[in-house]
């Protein structure tokens, strides 16, 4: 099918998905790229139909992924023009999905599995948030819990930053006090990062049940995790550099916590 009118039902339920107030009321999000989503095929993501542009649809090397897609889902060539306004890329590729959200509240929290966990305390940079998904990932942590204030994680530039990790790893979306009470029930070591502390991260042991807690760009992590922690620790600064960037720190962290 060939999509070249603006009042397609598709096109505006995925014009729409750009706004965070629309990916909630509809419980989908937008991946670009081919990578992002030959990662959403191999993870299983709940593809809802893809759209290409006539560039990707009638390129020789892409047929093979084309018909992968059409065995499960439903794949639209969308006009060129049209196909910009559903993009955040300059350089689109020419493909992107619309894909169902996982739910995921604290009642699916499994106090077996969820050992090692990230809190996302209102980091407001897509990029850095979509690195921290990513490196969540790699490091090997189970759980990201993003508290509200913090960037929307099925932001588009977050799902593109996190490359493919958005599709393997678990995220909730909860208040500072649920997330304290979800940590605390179930016996959940509350390590933060924070400058003013005497505490440097490789000084300190870490338990098997760890969660890390990092912070907003400007003011860091809020006065209520300061209160919350069992551990404050920060990075040492050898150079004139007050702060690292949170994505570099969460690495650190992350890493020096699992032991690797």
């Amino acid at each position: 099918m060939y999509i070249k009118s603006k009042d397609n039902d598709k096109f505006k339920l995925t014009k729409s998905l750009l706004t965070t107030k629309y990916r909630n009321k509809e419980g989908k999000y937008i991946a670009e790229g081919q990578r992002t989503i030959e990662l959403a095929i191999e993870y299983g993501a709940s593809i809802e139909f893809v759209f290409v542009n006539e560039r990707f649809y009638n390129d020789p090397s892409k047929g093979v992924l084309i018909a992968s897609l059409k065995e499960s889902t439903h794949v639209y060539i969308l006009d060129d023009s049209l196909f910009r306004q559903v993009v955040t890329t300059e350089n689109s590729q020419g493909i992107l999905a619309v894909i169902n959200k996982k739910k995921m509240d604290s009642e699916d929290f499994n106090k077996n599995k969820h050992k090692k966990i990230v809190v996302v305390d209102r980091v407001q940079d897509p990029g850095n948030m979509g690195t921290i998904i990513r490196t969540a990932d790699a490091a090997g942590f189970d759980l990201i819990i993003c508290i509200k204030g913090t960037v929307d994680y099925y932001n588009p530039k977050v799902v593109r930053s996190a490359m493919g990790s958005m599709f393997y790893m678990d995220m909730m979306s909860l208040d500072n006090e649920e997330a304290r009470d979800l940590l605390k029930v179930n016996d959940i070591d509350i390590v933060s990062s924070y400058l003013d502390t005497e505490n440097y991260y490789d000084k300190v042991d870490y338990k098997e049940n760890t969660a890390l807690v990092v912070g907003n760009e400007a003011n860091g992590i809020s006065d209520f995790w300061i209160r919350q922690s069992d551990v404050l620790v920060k990075i040492p600064m050898f150079g004139k550099a007050e702060s690292l960037n949170v994505a570099v720190s969460s690495a650190l962290l992350m890493y020096k916590i699992l032991g690797r």
